[in-house]
């Protein structure tokens, strides 16, 4: 491969699933191998399918959050103010890409999809408040603990976090087998050896070098990414395999990595109205980031390497094209 690119209620009651495609023996075509202008008429087709993706889970999120699954009253509001109209919905979907990569069903995928984005929201919620990072602005809106305050984010962001659980758990589309999986995977990877353990050691701001700080990334960044691509897998596939599992894995560290030193990379060049949060917090909060180590340059060289890599583990797999697209548009988005 060519390594010369350019960067450019009650209850939730949520069906059989269909066993994955197989790999195929000649060489798949590769977005790195095409020119630019090439690239750019993938990546609008890329963005058609993430409209669509980001609309339907924005309409089942929507009734997961009505007052029959999820009640009337102020927590519920805060709820939806913080995961509703807004957001890239990446993690939701990874969860339907690689439903669809291994010949699942949307519908198998959906439930999954909506509690990785009820997480992510969760987190953002927490992440903003004045104990944390202490951000005002999320998504180009106040956050959440400006507009109901500390005690309703707080109980806002708990809720999202257990919610999630409940809708992966009441997923009928898909066998026991797999919502265990599911449930036990986004746990471990949301939690206090995943997520949460980044979010600790990113607190502490004591990383000496970029390998301290890739460790804080793989954990704080990469470890839902992971849950999302798994948890789509795990809803197409009966009998995962350790090879497919092990290829998701890859996949996802490396774009998880390559986004948090992209989000990096923003917050120096970016500015508050495109990214819809407060640019330079890093710099103002003296918080160690891939530039403490490393120049701008060498920043967006690492992030490519990590880009292609994502692409030559995945590029493998027939029909994985959308994929391979986004590691390449994360590289190039603005916010």
């Amino acid at each position: 491969m060519d390594n010369s690119i350019k960067k450019d209620n009650g209850q939730l009651v949520f069906g059989q699933t269909a066993a994955p495609e197989k790999v195929p023996d000649q060489e798949p075509e590769r977005v790195f191998d095409k020119p630019a202008e090439a690239r750019e008429t993938k990546a609008e087709s890329l963005k058609d399918v993430m409209k669509r993706d980001a609309a339907l889970v924005e309409k089942e999120l929507e009734r997961y959050l009505g007052p029959e699954y999820a009640g009337s009253n102020e927590t519920t509001e805060a709820m939806k103010y913080s995961v509703l109209g807004g957001g890239k919905r990446v993690r939701a979907f990874l969860v339907l890409e690689f439903c669809r990569l291994f010949g699942g069903s949307e519908d198998a995928a959906l439930p999954f999809a909506c509690a990785l984005e009820c997480i992510h929201a969760s987190s953002l919620i927490h992440d903003d408040m004045p104990c944390m990072d202490d951000d005002v602005l999320r998504r180009g809106k106040p956050s959440c603990h400006v507009k109901y305050g500390e005690a309703g984010a707080l109980l806002a962001g708990d809720a999202l976090l257990t919610f999630a659980f409940e809708l992966c758990a009441s997923n009928r589309y898909v066998s026991h087998k797999a919502v265990r999986y599911a449930v036990a995977t986004l746990a471990h990877e949301a939690g206090v050896m995943g997520m949460m353990e980044g979010q600790t050691l990113d607190l502490k701001n004591a990383a000496e070098s970029y390998s301290d700080l890739k460790k804080i990334f793989l954990r704080k960044t990469s470890c839902l990414i992971k849950a999302a691509c798994l948890l789509g897998y795990f809803a197409a596939v009966e009998s995962p395999s350790s090879r497919d599992t092990e290829n998701i894995k890859k996949y996802a560290d490396a774009i998880g990595l390559a986004f948090q030193i992209h989000d990096d990379i923003l917050d120096v060049k970016g500015d508050t109205a495109t990214l819809g949060k407060t640019a330079g917090t890093d710099e103002k909060n003296d918080r160690k980031t891939v530039l403490s180590f490393m120049s701008m340059s060498e920043a967006e060289d690492e992030e490519t390497l990590l880009t292609l890599l994502a692409v030559e583990v995945i590029s493998g797999y027939e029909n994985s094209k959308n994929l391979c697209d986004l590691a390449v548009w994360l590289l190039s988005r603005k916010k």
